[in-house]
Order: structure tokens, then sequence, then C-alpha cells
């Protein structure tokens, strides 16, 4: 039964080629879609290659045809209007429904099957996560489209799948769930079934000796060995050693790293700053400061805000070579690089020229427990014009941080030391940071980069400035 369509259709309907296509997302998320005009409804089987058209009059019994969808693309003017609805699950009929990939991104084309979170027989709900797809940027939650028991997996961890992949099995009702795993199930589907008693002399027959099958064996040409390319370098296994496969993160931050060193040209500069001012401003108004906001008063809103100071004042910082063109960029997305368990990743605070000391805390706080979760979307890490890297964090004392393409410098922050310092004449201890930047000394010349790095150091050591823009 294809069910009953309805539709409507309109009174100033015009010519048949120029009407707007609308298609319906079909009740229960079944595997079609329904395409309508005001003169006749077409059905859009998916992964079909052909449409079914219904008549004006749509009554059991009624005038089916079937139209190719090639053909239905060329009569389709371009200027129609279209609006589309969808979903990321399929779902057979009946009691069960599929599980599959959601769309990943537009520049995501496939993933890797990290892990499932249920088993087979487990109950969910709906949109409750079941597996979990790793990509080259972020993990990805596969979820359930119905509430029900999970039947089966009919895919592997560790497989690649794209959108629309189907994973999983789902079963409305608890009848007929299956606690069988695949790789269980295929083992039973493997084991040989006995013979009947009364066949048994047949099969002793038809069963080699022994010795006929050593003979076979002994005889059969050994398999030639696995070739491997003369580039790869071929580590020969050793005790206490175990070979586990990059993740896809992992290998994405390797390329970007690499093709940043083969791109640009690569310098670093480097200064120190007094942190006293600034500490002392934390610990003054941290408390009020918590109290009136609701987060906490950290360091590293005060770089944010004097590393916007710095690219307001030295542009060049902040604009990226394209091709034969300069791009300079009138806004300020600061990346902030966040280390998380599985691997390096970037999330972005947006127009950080328009945001106060509170804004930034809120913001950086926000992304960092996504980072950590790896529940953060791509459009969270997407884009950036400059990157602050605080290595200080992990104990670093100095470092050279490396850019994130395609943005022109990095910010690398580093551990707070007390150190000897002459102030005023007088050796007296103060709490000290070296700071680098990395830049692109293709696009800025060492006196920019300079400059920069002072007024970062202006700005730290002297919050004031700030509120005077001096």
């Amino acid at each position: 039964m294809w069910g009953i369509v309805r539709r409507k259709v309109g009174s100033d309907a015009s010519s048949y080629l120029g009407q707007s296509i609308k298609r319906i997302r079909p009740a229960g998320s079944a595997p079609r879609t329904y395409i309508t005009q005001s003169k006749e409804t077409l059905l859009v089987r998916r992964g079909s290659k052909y449409i079914q058209s219904f008549g004006s009059n749509i009554l059991p019994g009624g005038a089916v045809s079937t139209k190719s969808l090639s053909d239905f693309v060329a009569f389709s003017q371009k200027g129609s209007s279209i609006q589309a609805w969808g979903r990321s699950f399929s779902s057979d009929s009946g009691d069960l429904v599929d599980a599959v990939v959601p769309f990943m991104g537009e520049s995501i084309t496939d993933g890797t099957l990290a892990k499932f979170l249920k088993k087979p027989g487990d109950s969910v709900a709906v949109d409750e996560p079941i597996a979990q797809v790793e990509t080259d940027k972020v993990t990805i939650d596969v979820a359930s489209p119905e509430a029900g028991v999970i039947q089966k997996f009919v895919a592997s961890e560790g497989d690649t799948v794209e959108p629309g992949t189907k994973i999983a099995v789902i079963s409305k009702s608890a009848e007929g769930a299956s606690h069988v795993a695949p790789s269980e199930e295929k083992t039973v589907k493997a084991a040989p079934q006995p013979s009947p008693p009364a066949e048994k002399d047949n099969v002793d027959k038809k069963i080699p000796k022994a010795e006929e099958v050593v003979k076979e064996k002994s005889n059969a040409p050994s398999p030639s060995p696995k070739a491997t390319s003369a580039s790869e370098p071929i580590l020969p296994p050793k005790d206490r050693e175990r070979r586990v496969p990059m993740t896809r993160l992992r290998k994405r931050v390797a390329t970007r790293l690499k093709d940043s060193q083969n791109t640009f040209a690569l310098l670093t500069t480097f200064n120190e700053v007094d942190m006293t001012n600034l500490m002392k401003l934390r610990s003054d108004y941290k408390d009020a400061f918590l109290e009136k906001h609701g987060v906490k008063l950290g360091l590293m809103s005060g770089f944010v805000k004097a590393a916007v100071s710095g690219l307001q004042n030295q542009p060049i910082i902040n604009a990226v070579i394209d091709g034969d063109d300069i791009i300079y960029r009138d806004y300020v997305d600061i990346s902030i690089a966040v280390g998380t368990p599985k691997g390096l990743v970037v999330p972005v605070i947006r127009n950080a020229e328009r945001m106060n000391f509170a804004d930034i805390e809120k913001e950086i706080n926000n992304l960092a427990k996504k980072a950590t979760a790896g529940t953060i979307s791509i459009d969270e890490m997407a884009g950036g014009s400059f990157t602050i890297s605080n290595g200080g964090v992990y104990g670093s004392l100095l470092s050279t941080p490396i850019i994130n393409p395609p943005q022109s410098a990095i910010l690398g922050m580093h551990s707070i030391v007390s150190r000897p310092m002459v102030v005023g004449g007088n050796v007296v201890p103060r709490p000290m940071m070296y700071i680098a930047l990395t830049y692109d000394h293709r696009l800025i010349d060492g006196r920019e980069a300079v400059f920069f790095l002072r007024r970062i150091k202006d700005v730290v050591e002297d919050p004031r400035r700030l509120l005077l823009d001096i």
C-alpha cells in the first residue's frame, strides 16, 4: 500500500511546469518522499530512480504512472521554489525502524564508527545516542529515531560510514528483540548443523581421510607475502609494544600541522610579561565577579582582551593571504586551543571585540566543557582569525606554537614562574610569563610582530589601558 496522500489543489494554479514543488515528510518516517504540485502528486522512494505519479483524484484504485527521475529534473524550471523537510533516519514499515548515520557537515563525507553506546536488547528512548561516529573534526552521535529496543547492529566498530548508512535496527516493541551481537550471530550461522542419523554413511564417504587432507595441504602452494609499498617503513614487531590505528582527529591534526610547516614561512618572536597587576585584579574582584556573573574570573579573558587590542592596533596580523591578495578582517574571531583526551580541538570565540570580561569567560567555559565532553559542533570550531594556545596549564615554560591554517599568527602562553626582576632599582620577585608569537613571515614583518607582542605586554601588565584605550 502506498498509503493515503492528502493534498490541497490551489485555486489559482498556473501552468504545470511553473508550479512550486514541496516535499512533505512522510508519516512514520518511511523511506519515501511525497512531492506535491497543484495538479499532480509525486512519490519518490529513497534510492529510487523513478517517481510514482498520482492523478488529481487520489483515490484507491486511481491512476498511477511512473516517471524517470531524470525526466522529472529535466522539466523542472530553475526558478521553481523548492521547500524540503527531512530527517536523518530511515525506517522500515511496521515495527522495525532503522537508525542511520546523520548528516555530518558540509565538508565531511564519511567517518569511522568509533563505538556503540548500547548493546542489542537494550531499551532506548527517542533521540537517545546509541553509537558515536568519529570524523576528522568532531565526534557525532547516532541517535535512535524511535523509542524501543535495539534488535541488532548491522555495522561494526571501525567501519567507515557515510551519512545515511544504516547501523542498527530498532524494534518499537520489545517483541522480537535479539540479544545477539553481530559477531555472535555470524558465529552461530557459521556453525555446521548435525546431519541426520540416516545419512551418516553417506557423510562418512564424502569426508576425506585425515591423511589425504594433510597431503593436499602439503602440496598446496604457500601464500605469497603481502606486498608493501617501498615508501612505507616496515617496523618489526617487538616485545611490550602494541599497534593502535590513528584516530581520524589525530590524522587531521597531523595533516594540518604539517601543511602549516610546508606552506607558511614560520617565525617566532618572544617577550615576557609581569603578571602582578592582572593577578591582583583577579584576586581583588573574583568573589564579586562570580556573584554577579556566575562564572569565575580567569587570566584567559585578560589575554583575549589584550589580543583584541593588539589585533586592532596591528590589523595585518588578523589578515590572511589568499592567492595574490590579502584579506583584511574587520572582526576578531579568536580560536582557543583546547587539549582533550581525543586530541586537539580549537573552538572559536566569535566577535570577541564586542565582548567584555564576563562574556568571554562564559563563552570559554561553555566551549571548554563541550570540547572535553566531545559534544562540540563543527560550526563552533569553524573559522577563527587568530589563535591563543595556553601551554602554561600543563607546565610549559617556553615553546614555539605552530599556526592554525588558514590563519596567519598564533599566540603562545606559558606557565607563570616567580623570578627575580629589577623594579625601581631593586631586585624583587615577580610572577613572570613568557609569551611567544609565531607568524607567517610572508605577510607579517618582524616590526608588526614585535609591536603586537609589546601591546599584549602593556595591556596585561596594566589592564587600566583597556579602559582608557591607550
